[in-house]
């Protein structure tokens, strides 16, 4: 069948589906239409149409209705009624068998068990009438037992259910995204290559989703903190479906993907931007997303199963503990039904039986109406559009997509327009997913009232349009962004457009951009919120967190926000005054993904504040009477095992003396170190309060070549409070 090119990155893989003979053409763009007048010239017209597809069933029996014409339906964007413009009835029963006589590449990788597959091209007039399932199976996601459930119910489905109309596609996350099979008839190799997905002791699992595997036991009960790895690993699968869904958008047919996952585990609006991107992609490339948990039905236990340590505490008897795994439960399936529902498809949870879900892909493509029609809408505004369709006969019930989004042009708006376009997102409830970004917000104390909070902004170099411009790399950014309290008004403000002038030797799409600046604040619970635009194509990206300043006057001991960085370089702004950032001339750089190469230093910054004074025991060594005692040290933890420490900092005076603190910069050469997931302990002892803190936190340990290229090309700025 047709062509699954496979391009791979070095973190996701994109795929592109090629379809020789065609040129490109999305569900919202016709190819151009060339007429002959009798004075010999020729015009081109081009325009977008919007396709749909239309089910029509009984309303009382759910029958499907043959035989209605493109007269019997209305069809209204936005409550404007349209003209259609092609109209066309697909069916499986008119299904014709392709002729598998032309191979035109391998769909199989190199190192694939069964070896290279023969692929048939098929022309896209063959594809009519024909069913087109993707079967999606996410590696990283699934236990054994789940794996070998899910291949037994697909491997069922090839045997006994497959109809000739159906053409099936096979793709698989694990260390990469791959296309094993290429959409074909062939039951044989469907299901030879499904049996392969058995093996996958070499795939590794995602954390959070199912399994613990980074969980260290010890007497306090303290299970590591891995909301970051979470946001890493769904990202990764919503960056695999958006692909997926990318390299679909050239065939017109409606298109099912059969989604096995054994969960997703979503940290709150973390990730909404990777999330409403696959929703969008999705729905553009006329993909429908049925969600399989392949956990089954399952017994929530308040003690936790085999995955988790022992519980402790009362959570067991008060219920506290099975309403936690309960919850946490709901939350792995919450991202998959929202896939499915946004897209038109159905999800399947708590039921070991996935037999329904290969039924209902059956039933809702077996027979459609195509529909398309030119937008009267002329505006390229990227917003959403509402479809409506209305059927002149009654006792007919319709099932389509509600709505789409219209393509955007951003070269042809004004300033006024560009402004009021990054106004319009960043006052939006909804996030911008063009280009992907991150986000890490710090705090430390200026005085009692009032704390210093740098704000760090991560853009992949890659999703950069760079111009060349000489020797350099050029490109231009437009930042903005907005501090609001518990309230809701507006208490800080940032606003800079950054020039990027880089040598090519950087290799500046192959890095980080990193944008820094700062907001002065008193304490309470605040929203940040930052929206970055490139102005070359006009793509924008956002991102929302919540931070808490806390009041420190009652704490027994208080201590800053710990910065975690991989480089340090001079500061570019030495005449800031305050900057707890700048230490000796030095700025760190925050480190937001917390991900570092074995040829790097991972470097600490954090402050104590008011720290006791010692006061000496009579007789012994005499010390200045502002003479302090702190105590801090760094633990790495792999399993169960300390596997490294810092030697013991002692400090015993205020180096800070303007706002009475002690900075701590911690200093970890990782090379001695194995590639791998840590759990950092920082140890904070106040010895002449009596007092103790020990913050801990993930970081994850990655050969030099693994990441290589991704250190961060800086640009800072200053925001504003009101």
């Amino acid at each position: 069948m047709r062509k699954l090119a496979q391009q791979i990155g070095a973190g996701i893989a994109t795929l592109a589906l090629g379809l020789p003979g065609a040129p490109p053409m999305s569900a919202q763009q016709t190819p151009a239409v060339s007429t002959t007048p009798q004075a010999g010239f020729t015009m081109q017209l081009r325009g977008e149409l919007v396709l749909t597809n239309v089910v029509a069933r009984d309303a009382k029996t759910g029958e499907i209705v043959r035989g209605l014409k493109q007269s019997d339906f209305r069809v209204y964007e936005d409550g404007k009624e349209q003209q259609i413009a092609t109209f066309d009835f697909q069916s499986v029963d008119m299904a014709t068998p392709l002729r598998e006589a032309t191979v035109s590449g391998l769909a199989a990788g190199p190192n694939s068990a069964n070896g290279p597959k023969a692929v048939v091209v098929a022309r896209p007039e063959d594809l009519r009438n024909h069913r087109l399932i993707v079967m999606f199976f996410d590696l990283t996601s699934m236990q054994p037992e789940d794996l070998d459930r899910c291949v037994d119910a697909a491997q069922q489905f090839l045997r006994t259910r497959m109809q000739p109309a159906d053409l099936v596609a096979l793709v698989s996350l694990g260390d990469t995204l791959s296309v094993d099979q290429d959409f074909t008839a062939d039951k044989d190799a469907l299901i030879r290559e499904v049996g392969a997905y058995n093996g996958t002791e070499g795939q590794g699992f995602a954390l959070g989703a199912t399994a613990n595997s980074n969980q260290v036991e010890d007497t306090t009960g303290y299970t590591p903190d891995e909301e970051e790895y979470n946001d890493i690993n769904t990202d990764r699968e919503l960056f695999a479906l958006q692909a997926i869904s990318k390299s679909l958008e050239r065939i017109g047919e409606k298109k099912s993907l059969l989604y096995f996952s054994g969960g997703i585990q979503r940290d709150g609006i973390e990730n909404e931007a990777s999330l409403r991107a696959a929703i969008n992609t999705a729905v553009r490339a006329n993909l429908a997303i049925y969600s399989v948990d392949t956990r089954g039905l399952q017994a929530v236990l308040p003690l936790g199963d085999a995955s988790t340590g022992s519980l402790r505490g009362q959570g067991a008897y008060t219920g506290g503990a099975l309403m936690n795994n309960m919850n946490n439960n709901f939350a792995t399936q919450e991202v998959m039904a929202t896939l499915s529902t946004d897209t038109g498809g159905k999800a399947f949870f708590d039921s070991n039986d996935f037999a329904p879900a290969f039924a209902q892909v059956q039933n809702d493509t077996s027979a459609y109406y195509a529909i398309g029609y030119h937008s009267t809408n002329p505006a390229r505004d990227g917003k959403y559009r509402r479809l409506s369709i209305r059927i002149d006969r009654p006792g007919i019930k319709l099932q389509y997509r509600p709505g789409y989004y219209a393509p955007a042009d951003f070269r042809h708006s004004g300033r006024g327009d560009r402004e009021q376009e990054l106004e319009d997102e960043l006052a939006s409830d909804l996030p911008a997913t063009d280009i992907p970004v991150y986000m890490d917000a710090s705090y430390f104390r200026l005085n009692e009232n009032r704390y210093y909070v740098p704000v760090s902004l991560l853009i992949p170099g890659s999703q950069i349009p760079f111009v060349k411009g000489g020797d350099k790399d050029k490109a231009t950014l437009d930042i903005i962004g907005v501090v609001i309290d518990e309230v809701k008004r507006p208490v800080g403000r940032a606003r800079q457009t950054v020039k990027l002038n880089l040598d090519q030797s950087l290799q500046a799409r192959q890095r980080n951009i990193e944008y820094t600046t700062s907001f002065d604040l008193p304490p309470g619970k605040y929203t940040l919120k930052f929206v970055v635009r490139e102005n070359q194509t006009g793509r924008m990206g956002s991102f929302m967190a919540n931070i808490t300043l806390p009041d420190m006057k009652k704490a027994p001991l208080k201590i800053s926000s710990i910065v975690l960085a991989a480089v340090r370089q001079p500061s570019k702004a030495p005449g800031r005054e305050i900057d707890p950032l700048v230490r000796n001339g030095q700025e760190y750089i925050p480190n937001i993904s917390h991900v570092f190469r074995q040829d790097q230093h991972m470097y600490l910054l954090f402050e104590v504040y008011d720290p006791a004074r010692d006061k000496s025991e009579p007789g012994g060594p005499k010390e200045p009477k502002s003479a302090v005692d702190l105590l801090s040290s760094l633990e790495l933890i792999q399993g169960s095992t300390k596997v490294y420490e810092t030697p013991l900092v002692r400090a015993r005076a205020v180096n800070e003396e303007g706002r009475d603190a002690v900075a701590f910069e911690l200093d970890v050469p990782l090379a001695r170190l194995k590639p791998g997931q840590y759990l950092c302990q920082l140890n904070v002892i106040d010895d002449a309060a009596g007092s103790f803190a020990f913050p801990r936190f993930a970081v994850l340990v990655r050969p030099p070549q693994a990441v290589a290229g991704t250190q961060a090309v800086t640009a800072s700025g200053s925001g504003g409070t009101e």
